[in-house]
């Protein structure tokens, strides 16, 4: 599977990411204007940015099922539709009410994407090239950030008055269009296929991503221990205990760096520093163009040094760079090492968390009870994303300081805990998780499949 057909499959599949991270980060352009415009006090615009993240906690939890059931592309393309409803009905909101609405469906969308995408693209892609083909998402994701916060530089430059947060927000339809109808033009996943026992639109599958001998490669898929099986599975804690701790771990580490809350209010962060929004808005591109570039970075490592020494290694310059944040906060002064101190975090975030987080969730949990397996760490991702992302103003308000000191101190939790206990999982073949994990159906059950 490694023609033109099977990179343009991964392309689209991916794309996912670009609307999760658009949608994502959007909202950091237009938290002013929705302060005026509702005369919002720290906890309602907690509560207006936070009401996507109900949502993609509500997508994490329920698409699990429906994806195992119905297969992640048939289920990418109501994402999809998702994306694009809510972008032009938060264009359209006429209250605060019916804004939080639409940003509780773009939620959504995005934790539902959180779970099929990644799923989606693990099994389609080789062992040896998993890290990088699932890590596209990963990619996309800081690809639509850096989009969104370059979108928001334009459009204030160019729409001017207190309607042009709406410009902002409903470009994000666009690009949601155009990926629902690409989704019409790519397979199933052939090991899902496989799991459904449908053998023939699996070899079909595989042939229209380019395998040349779909056959013999579902035959070699099937000979791996752990291999896909017609059993009704579901998610145990006495069989995947191992991987849901992992999943719930690192999910929690990924949030507790604070990386959704700072991109959430950056411009406020800026704001807090002293800067005007003008340089506000040219420094948060900055850090975009930062976190695509590190992403690139970590994505060409996941494969070479693995999945675990990228995490030791980006919790030492996460915490080192928010210890810095929080001493500039503290003493009011040193503002000009903000923008070098937040480059260094999001850098340190993106080549390490930001590039593992998507590729380990959808490698841990067996094929068929992956896609709810991944939906724990999804739903953990954003059940903290919430929270923090609702508490942060708040926090901020009464000691600047404080969220980047805790959020240091997790990072140093989070090096002990991949230290001792997060295990390796580059260049594995994803039948044979079972034996790293220890997640292998029992015996009896292995003769019944």
């Amino acid at each position: 599977m490694r023609g033109a057909a099977h990179t343009r499959v991964v392309i689209i599949a991916s794309l996912a990411g670009l609307l999760f991270g658009f949608d994502t980060a959007v909202i950091a352009g237009i938290t002013h204007a929705l302060r005026e415009l509702f005369s919002l006090s720290p906890a309602g615009l907690g509560v207006a940015v936070s009401s996507a993240l109900w949502g993609t906690l509500l997508g994490a939890l329920c698409i699990g099922q429906p994806g195992d059931r119905y297969g992640s592309r048939d289920m990418l393309r109501f994402i999809g539709l998702l994306y694009v409803i809510s972008a032009l009905g938060c264009a359209f909101a006429w209250n605060l009410q019916s804004f939080a609405a639409c940003r509780f469906l773009a939620g959504i969308a995005i934790g539902g994407s959180s779970v099929l995408a990644p799923v989606y693209l693990a099994e389609i892609a080789s062992a040896k090239r998993r890290g990088a083909m699932v890590g596209l998402f990963q990619l996309n994701i800081v690809g639509g950030i850096l989009l969104a916060y370059g979108s928001n530089f334009i459009v204030a430059r160019f729409v001017a008055g207190p309607e042009a947060w709406r410009y902002k927000i409903a470009v994000a339809a666009l690009p949601a269009i155009v990926f629902f109808g690409l989704l019409f033009t790519i397979p199933q996943s052939p090991r899902w296929l496989a799991v459904k026992g449908r053998i023939t639109e699996a070899e079909e599958s595989l042939r229209r991503l380019g395998c040349a001998d779909p056959r013999a490669e579902l035959q070699q898929i099937a000979a791996l221990p752990g291999a896909p099986g017609s059993r009704r599975a579901r998610v145990s804690w006495s069989r995947h205990r191992r991987p849901i701790l992992l999943a719930v771990g690192l999910a929690c580490f990924n949030q507790l760096s604070g990386i959704n809350a700072i991109l959430y209010y950056l411009g406020d962060i800026f704001a807090a520093a002293g800067f005007d929004s003008w340089s506000g808005d040219l420094q948060s591109v900055a850090v975009g163009a930062t976190n695509l570039a590190a992403t690139v970075l970590g994505i060409s490592l996941l494969d070479r040094v693995g999945r675990r020494t990228l995490i030791l290694a980006g919790s030492v310059g996460t915490a080192l760079a928010l210890c810095g944040v929080a001493l500039i906060m503290a003493s009011s002064t040193g503002r000009g090492w903000l923008l070098p101190l937040l480059i260094l975090f999001i850098a340190s975030f993106a080549v390490s968390q930001g590039a593992v987080i998507w590729v380990y969730l959808s490698e841990i949990f067996p094929t068929d009870v992956r896609a709810r397996g991944q939906a724990i760490g999804s739903a953990t991702h954003w059940i903290l994303n919430a929270l923090i992302a609702g508490a942060f103003p708040i926090v901020a308000a009464h000691s600047k300081p404080a969220p980047f000191a805790f959020f240091a101190c997790m990072m140093v939790l989070q090096f002990i805990a991949a230290l001792l206990l997060m295990p390796e999982t580059r260049g594995i073949a994803l039948e044979r998780m079972n034996e790293i994990m220890g997640t292998a159906a029992p015996a009896a059950a292995q003769r019944n499949m």
